[in-house]
């Protein structure tokens, strides 16, 4: 039996006109859960991220202190949606740039809801693929893990996919996916154990690598 160990990215650049790149903090959140899984003793027969910079980006942060035995590869398939996309398939005019807790509110709320309906096939994002085939990009992921690897396996995403593996490996409703999204934090663990059969949840959005004083303001959320 393996344990696969889910780390969202790094905290990225939300707001700015790229948002696919690590802020300063987002590499400093990842370079120390790297340090952390370290010093835990831990080694990876595997490294996996998608294809997306700030998820590289955390990879090779984390590999400063966390020396693949392997070389990391790299599936499209555990990329990100496009938020811009899912909210301009529902609310067509642009939204204001996110920089007051009510805006910040708003692009959330419309993000939920365009969320819900790329979910159930009612809209289709430009540029993006149906919801059902997202979904099988990260079930092929894991079934990747679950038939080629047996030791531990480190892979590199971001909200919407990792919600979807805790929501394939619990059978959630659509809804519930959408809030586990809401709630996974920059640099955050999630652990599945596995064997070639399957994979079952063992803890979810975990950040033990900021469980001190000394890190209480780098905790983030987007």
């Amino acid at each position: 039996m393996g344990t696969l160990y889910l780390v969202r990215h790094g905290q990225a650049s939300f707001g700015s006109d790229h948002y696919d790149q690590l802020s300063p903090l987002g590499q400093q959140q990842c370079q120390r859960l790297g340090e952390y899984l370290a010093a835990k003793g831990r080694r990876f027969d595997a490294v996996i991220t998608g294809t997306l910079a700030r998820q590289i980006q955390s990879q090779l942060a984390m590999a400063a202190a966390l020396a693949p035995d392997a070389e990391p590869l790299r599936l499209p398939g555990l990329n990100e949606y496009d938020s811009h996309a899912v909210i301009s398939a529902i609310h067509p005019q642009p939204l204001p740039r996110p920089d007051t807790p009510e805006l910040f509110r708003q692009h959330f709320r419309i993000l939920r809801d365009g969320l819900a309906a790329w979910m159930a096939g009612r809209t289709q994002p430009v540029g993006m693929p149906s919801y059902a085939e997202f979904s099988a990009g990260v079930a092929a992921a894991l079934t990747l893990v679950r038939t080629q690897f047996e030791g531990d396996v480190l892979m590199v995403s971001s909200g919407g996919p990792i919600s979807t593996v805790v929501g394939q490996v619990l059978g959630t409703a659509p809804e519930t996916t959408i809030e586990l999204n809401m709630r996974i934090r920059n640099s955050a663990l999630t652990e599945l154990s596995f064997n070639p059969k399957r994979h079952v949840l063992v803890t979810f959005n975990t950040l033990p690598h900021l469980d001190a004083d000394a890190y209480a303001g780098w905790v983030t959320h987007t």
